[in-house]
């Protein structure tokens, strides 16, 4: 036991003069908290081993944070009477520096969230490596909590399990969360079972219409705190896969269907707006023509007459119809018998026959109507012909006249030629 106090007293002498015969530097405060735009002052004291030093650089920076992952520099002090201030700290740090004290000051002015980091002092002096060379000082800016933003992670439906989320986007120190929840009258109401909370996150299992309401957020902290509210509705659970291929189905059917109707429709009307014109009826141009007589095998009548239309006259196929109805009849009643009937028959149709000759005979005249029409028109081409004759006679007289007049200024112009010539 006593050798093992005899090693404990020797090493504590050790490191007593260790540390008084190196460099010893400490800052004042651990921990400075202050509030985002207010100044603050940090104090760093020093211990060299020589009580006099050629030359003695103080340096102020801030160490890496968790956020940005960049070191700060905020400056550097001379003892020759020199200051250096960062580029991104001119006119907002102070570093001022008494020798006969051994302290530093670093004067930080309207602090925001980028200096809320460790801040470190380190002293070099040349021959003075040993000791404690350098210590930190953590400042915390305090921010109150940003507004948190409050939403639903998940399918508000019967059955599922979803999230609740608060986040503030600032603050300092690091808020806390606690949610609420209200019914419709503005009651409190405990959480349904199983429900956890954690950082902000509220997580329900299995939710149902009981677990719909009124749900309240708040963020805080030591400076302040802010708070965001949210109406969950929680609806039945929505249609399942095979039902929704199935409407879909019936969906894509009808729209198909629609789709083929319209077209039929479109190319019905597209037919009868390009239907040809052949279809309306125009006045027939009818030609007859003398055939050869035919012998009658029946009465022995010579009387024949043949029409040839060209077009669509329909009296007379209505009479040969008739005529040929009238045929088809006497020979069912040629097979019956009565001969006697199938004459009078025949007598009928002689004198149909007769009344088509007589038409014919009119058609005839009509035809030569045409013809006389037709001269009528020759008749009145050779008058246009005259006519063209006449107003070509014309043109020559015109012509001639233009070769009088033609002349008469040749005339002229030899007498101004004349007149020229006397004049010279």
């Amino acid at each position: 036991m006593t050798n093992w106090k005899l090693i404990f007293c020797s090493l504590c002498l050790i490191s007593v003069m260790s540390a008084s015969f190196g460099l010893e530097v400490k800052m004042s405060q651990a921990t400075v908290e202050v509030a985002r735009g207010d100044d603050v002052t940090l104090t760093c004291n020093f211990k060299p081993k020589s009580p006099t030093n050629d030359l003695i650089v103080i340096t102020w920076t801030g160490d890496a944070d968790e956020t940005s992952g960049e070191k700060v520099i905020f400056g550097n002090y001379y003892s020759y009477g020199k200051v250096d201030i960062g580029p991104d700290y001119q006119g907002k740090a102070v570093i001022e520096t008494d020798l006969d004290a051994k302290t530093s000051k670093l004067t930080l002015k309207q602090v925001t969230l980028k200096e809320s980091r460790r801040i470190r002092c380190f002293v070099q002096i040349p021959g003075d490596i040993e000791g404690k060379t350098a210590d930190t000082t953590f400042l915390l800016v305090q921010v109150a909590p940003s507004q948190p933003l409050c939403k639903v992670v998940g399918t508000a439906e019967y059955g599922h399990n979803i999230s609740l989320t608060c986040v503030s986007e600032e603050g300092s120190p690091t808020p806390t969360y606690k949610w609420e929840r209200y019914n419709v009258k503005n009651v409190p109401q405990a959480f349904p079972l199983k429900t956890t909370e954690k950082d902000g996150v509220l997580s329900l299992v299995n939710v149902s219409m009981e677990t719909s309401g009124y749900y309240i957020c708040l963020s805080s902290n030591k400076v302040g705190s802010a708070k965001c509210n949210m109406t969950l509705s929680v609806m039945p659970s929505s249609m399942n896969l095979a039902t929704i291929g199935i409407v879909s189905g019936c969906i894509a059917g009808v729209t198909v269907l629609i789709i083929v109707i319209i077209c039929c429709y479109r190319k019905r009307k597209q037919k009868q707006k390009q239907k040809p014109k052949d279809y309306e009826m125009e006045n027939p141009m009818v030609e007859y023509h003398d055939n050869p007589p035919l012998e009658n095998t029946e009465d022995g009548n010579t009387d024949i007459m043949v029409i040839t239309e060209e077009g669509t006259d329909k009296a007379c196929i209505d009479d040969l119809k008739n005529h040929f109805d009238y045929r088809r009849g006497s020979r069912d009643d040629l097979n019956q018998g009565g001969r006697d009937d199938l004459r009078d028959r025949d007598d009928d149709r002689r004198g149909s026959r007769d009344e088509l000759k007589d038409r014919y005979d009119d058609r005839r005249g009509s035809r030569d109507e045409l013809r006389d029409r037709d001269d009528d028109r020759r008749g009145s081409r050779d008058e246009l012909k005259d006519r063209y004759d006449d107003r070509r006679g014309s043109r020559d007289e015109l012509r001639d006249r233009y070769d009088e007049r033609r002349g008469s200024r040749d005339d002229l112009r030899d007498r101004y030629d004349d007149q020229r010539d006397r004049y010279r």
